[in-house]
């Protein structure tokens, strides 16, 4: 192979193709426009200057363009991090909240490093399918209050914008349907003067870009000590948020992304959001389903322009994107909630053949995001609850039968089965201490051992036996059963 075909086997996809650089190009600017309402919603939530919601979509965009393991995900300032840091600016102050900022990505770039990453594949897929239907209705139920108690024009003219959006990729995809969109409703409302509510009244736009600097507290422990709680707390949230997504992607785009090289990357950039005086973040879903999902975004390069987009907008075109109507960033988040929903996952169809854990794993994750506002809880819980269900439906596969030898002087208990907490409780009720022969066999060769509570309901029953002055073989262990068993038999009664 040749030097030159090397390098240009190096090249991004947006360096070789024109196709791909206008897709990138393009979609970069549609994030942008979605995410000045956004941010300054979000630092509204915080309690903050809305330039600080800014700044931070900017430089968590530009930099995790840079350093994150997700190719086309969207981070900037997000809903999370602002419910969990809005107490912290509201009785310590902003500089309290910058250096959590800070230190919340030290945290993250701690973790990341530590493999927190690796804790994605204990989440089911049910809870997946829970946290994509419910980041969609929260995406929708954003948008009510922008639906309400507003000038009439506002209904015709979202009703407009879902229309331009459904039907103009059918006839062309050159151009994204929700900047057409956003950019069709936007001459209307100006050339025809029609008083509908806009961006700029959301609040005022930077006319500057951010300086670097340190927060303005006193570094001592005592600032630690009360940072460190809310840092820790936006840490988990953050990453959570933003792994789930990147698993979203992978799953939408069906390509792998680097888990702990975005978990280390969303520290990065919460880091340097804080030393520009940003609010913090992590991936937004709603804005990387309008890069990917509808602008058909996959490379860096629609992330970093996203950033680079949204400061040009501010500071050099405010006064035009100040005049965009909310109604056409509306019709296309309501469009985004609509093609992010899992419509197959409500089927009657799909429901009567899934198991019935399944649904209420699926359930539960999306009631405790809508009520707590929270995709971390809810994924938390859903987990959980996924795990009571597994735990009851395995323990109920342990069985215990019983053989008598022809000559009656041995009995043979083949278990089998998984042996853990759940299972193992029943155990010991499964043996008749007093009928059975001097001679108990129990065999496990059908069975595993997974904990020290299986040890102890084994060490229970050979008690029970010795009590009666009977002698117990336990047999068929394999070597992790063994290994298991060797170590901790004899070690777990009281007072050991």
């Amino acid at each position: 192979m040749s030097a030159t075909a090397r390098l240009r086997g190096l090249k991004p996809d947006w360096m070789s193709d024109p196709k791909v650089w206008r897709t990138e190009v393009l979609a970069g600017l549609v994030v942008a426009l979605a995410l000045i309402p956004e941010a300054i919603s979000f630092s509204i939530i915080a309690g903050v200057d809305p330039a600080l919601g800014l700044f931070a979509s900017f430089t968590m965009a530009v930099v995790i363009s840079i350093v994150g393991g997700r190719r086309a995900m969207i981070s900037a300032a997000t809903g999370a991090v602002a419910l969990v840091i809005a107490p912290l600016n509201r009785e310590h102050g902003l500089g309290h909240l910058i250096a959590a900022v800070i230190l919340a990505g030290v945290f993250q770039v701690a973790l990341g490093a530590l493999g927190v990453a690796k804790l994605m594949r204990f989440i089911p897929r049910s809870v997946m399918i829970g946290f994509v239907n419910s980041l969609a209705v929260l995406i929708f139920m954003a948008q009510v209050p922008e639906m309400t108690d507003v000038p009439w024009p506002v209904y015709p003219l979202i009703a407009g914008g879902l229309v331009l959006m459904v039907f103009f990729p059918k006839i062309t995809t050159v151009i994204p349907a929700p900047l057409v969109s956003i950019v069709i409703l936007t001459a209307i409302t100006v050339g025809a003067a029609i008083a509908v509510p806009t961006v700029g009244d959301k609040g005022e736009l930077p006319s500057a870009l951010p300086v670097p600097g340190l927060p303005d507290v006193p570094f001592t422990l005592d600032t630690l000590t009360t940072i460190a709680p809310y840092a820790f707390a936006m840490a988990l949230v953050g990453l959570m948020e933003s792994l789930m997504t990147a698993k979203l992607v992978d799953d939408i785009t069906d390509t792998h992304s680097n888990k702990t090289r975005e978990s280390i990357g969303q520290g990065i950039a919460n880091i340097v959001t804080g030393f520009f005086g940003g609010m913090g973040g992590c991936a937004m879903i709603g804005q990387t389903m309008i890069n990917v999902k509808v602008s058909g975004a996959r490379t860096r390069l629609s992330t970093f322009l996203a950033g680079a987009f949204l400061m040009v907008l501010c500071i050099a075109f405010g006064p035009i994107v100040s005049d965009i109507p909310m109604a056409a960033l509306v019709a296309v988040m309501v469009m985004v909630s609509f093609a992010t929903f899992d419509w197959h996952s409500v089927a009657p169809k799909t429901l009567k053949r899934m198991p019935a854990g399944e649904i209420l794993v699926m359930l539960v994750t999306v009631a405790c995001v809508v009520t707590t506002h929270n995709l971390a809880i809810g994924v938390v819980i859903g987990s959980v609850t996924a795990m009571v269900i597994f735990a009851k439906r395995v323990a109920h596969l342990a069985d215990v039968t019983a053989v008598l030898d022809p000559d009656g002087t041995t009995v043979v208990y083949r278990v089998t089965g998984e042996l853990f907490f759940a299972s193992s409780n029943d155990l010991v009720g499964r043996f008749d201490y007093t009928g059975d022969p001097d001679k108990v066999v129990i065999d496990l060769s059908g069975a595993h051992i997974w904990d020290a509570s299986s040890v102890a309901a084994l060490d229970a029953i050979e008690t029970k036996y010795a009590q009666r002055g009977k002698t117990v073989a336990i047999t068929g262990l394999n070597d992790p059963s063994a290994g298991l068993h060797g170590k901790l038999s004899g070690e777990l009664a009281a007072g050991h």
